[in-house]
């Protein structure tokens, strides 16, 4: 970590402190936010290939680009969201939302206000704290 990435780390912990997240569930969100992106990122797809849902069962799959071969692999993203849900569940004034384009921060943790009357989350997302540094 260089030295700008640490002041973007600790200006992330302040953030979180400060919306009352104790430090090793801010760190848990921090990590939830690197799983959820690079999810994101292999569901775009790369040189060797990408994540797919199977159709009927809904469950993972990796579809090689070199050999159109499938196999199962474990859903990370689903244990992620079940880990994130039950940190946001200590905290009932907050919300999330899950950014799925892998050109940005995937978590952002929204305060009451951010997202405003009427609106949809999508929308506005960026108004809340951005869980990546």
């Amino acid at each position: 970590m260089n030295k700008q990435e640490a002041r973007n780390y600790q200006h992330l912990m302040n953030a979180l402190d400060s919306l009352g997240f104790a430090f090793d569930e801010a760190q848990a969100l921090v990590k939830i936010e690197r799983t959820l992106h690079r999810w994101s990122e292999r569901e775009c797809g790369d040189d060797h290939g990408c994540i797919e849902r199977d159709e009927v069962t809904n469950k993972p799959i990796w579809r090689s680009s070199h050999t159109d071969r499938t196999w199962s692999i474990p859903d990370r993203e689903k244990g992620a969201l079940k880990r994130l849900d039950a940190i946001m569940a200590r905290h009932p004034k907050l919300s999330y939302y899950y950014q799925t384009d892998p050109r940005g921060c995937a978590l952002y943790i929204l305060r009451p206000g951010d997202v405003p009357e009427g609106s949809r989350a999508e929308c506005c997302y960026s108004n809340g704290i951005a869980v990546c540094y």
